[in-house]
């Protein structure tokens, strides 16, 4: 049962992922190029190997929190976890298809408050289950800033 909720806890941020980075990769070389970028955005490349890497680590945070005993702050970190991938979901969507760069910054500063409140609830579950979300924290703080100066150079 635990391989089976491991593969699980995996393979649903790296579904999610997969999902929104096909959204991603069809708009990265079309519309993404079009657009003023501030000096410190990264090479293209770079995003695909550092999202499939958070992702992994989302997964066996996930897996470290489900296989706890059930419990009220368990149920609460469950919900977080997929509030959060949720919004992470969706900004692919609104930035890269439907190019909505100021309401995709509004889903990255929720997504961030999300991500934190994931993080808070994961460390009194599993410390290591909430050590995995702060280079996930890291990148998508980084991520909101270009976001930022994306919307206010275009």
């Amino acid at each position: 049962m635990k391989w089976t909720k491991f593969i699980i806890s995996l393979a649903i941020p790296l579904a999610a992922g997969a999902i929104a980075g096909t959204v991603t990769a069809n708009n990265v070389n079309t519309w993404y190029p079009q657009l003023n970028k501030p000096s410190f955005n990264p090479p293209n490349w770079l995003f695909g190997p550092v999202w499939t890497i958070l992702y992994i680590m989302m997964g066996i945070a996930l897996y470290l929190v489900w296989t706890k005993p059930a419990s009220h702050i368990k149920s609460r970190a469950m919900a977080l976890f997929f509030v959060q991938l949720a919004l992470n979901f969706i900004w692919s969507f609104l930035f890269f298809q439907w190019h909505l760069i100021g309401m995709a910054l509004v889903d990255i500063s929720i997504l961030w408050i999300a991500i934190i409140s994931c993080l808070l609830v994961f460390s009194r579950i599993s410390k290591p289950a909430a050590w995995l979300f702060v280079p996930y924290l890291l990148w998508v703080s980084f991520a909101a800033s270009l976001n930022a100066a994306i919307y206010m150079l275009n």
